[in-house]
């Protein structure tokens, strides 16, 4: 076999995983303009042309840092669908926003709200990335509020867009309240405020076996 054959064979000397996970928490406190190959690299412990093959380029790496922030630090919001109110879903997502922004392993404040805030035009695609990742969880959560008006669970004149747009607005809001160093405990104290003004709801929801 030859050298060229060992080597295409040859299984990669790092963990992915990990790999992604340090990268994500570089793009996490550094933003994706502010986070430069050399940083990337350096935070994985591997090299550019292992990065390429393993990730792609810093776009791809990117976007595979952010559906790992979906599912991992962010994955509240996924959980918070599925608590059996709505007024339930909206305390765990801005509760989980809370307790997500201010965890002591992790940079303060929200990669999807501050990971290409400020990006010139090579930025552009993470920043457009970012904001389909934001609109795509505002429609989950239009859509969970949406089945709370049919299900009689919020009133039947609510508008679960508009509550959604709150929800969603009040979450990114204490993530930038959380950069700036706002408490967790002060932070929880504004979801209780914020929490104040959710509707009432219209009765109980139906139970899916009656």
């Amino acid at each position: 076999m030859s050298t060229t054959e060992r080597a295409i064979g040859r299984p990669r000397a790092f963990d992915t995983y990990q790999a992604l996970e340090r990268a994500l928490e570089v793009f996490w406190r550094q933003g994706y303009e502010g986070a430069s190959l050399a940083d990337l690299t350096e935070a994985m412990g591997i090299t550019r042309t292992s990065m390429y093959a393993a990730f792609g380029n810093k776009e791809d790496l990117f976007r595979k840092a952010l559906d790992r922030y979906t599912s991992g630090p962010a994955g509240y919001v996924a959980r918070a669908l599925e608590e059996p109110t709505a007024r339930g879903a909206a305390e765990h997502i801005l509760n989980g926003a809370a307790l997500a922004t201010t965890t002591p392993e992790h940079p303060v404040g929200c990669l999807g709200v501050q990971g290409a805030l400020a990006t010139g035009g090579l930025g552009d695609t993470a920043r457009q990335a970012l904001i389909e990742w934001r609109r795509t969880g505002e429609a989950a959560i239009r859509d969970r509020f949406a089945r709370a008006v049919a299900e009689g669970d919020l009133p039947t004149d609510a508008d679960a867009e508009a509550l959604a747009r709150y929800v969603a607005t009040f979450a990114y809001g204490i993530s930038v309240q959380a950069a700036t160093g706002v408490l967790r405990e002060d932070l929880r104290a504004m979801v209780d405020t914020a929490l104040a003004s959710f509707p009432s709801h219209g009765h109980a929801p139906k139970s899916s076996t009656s």
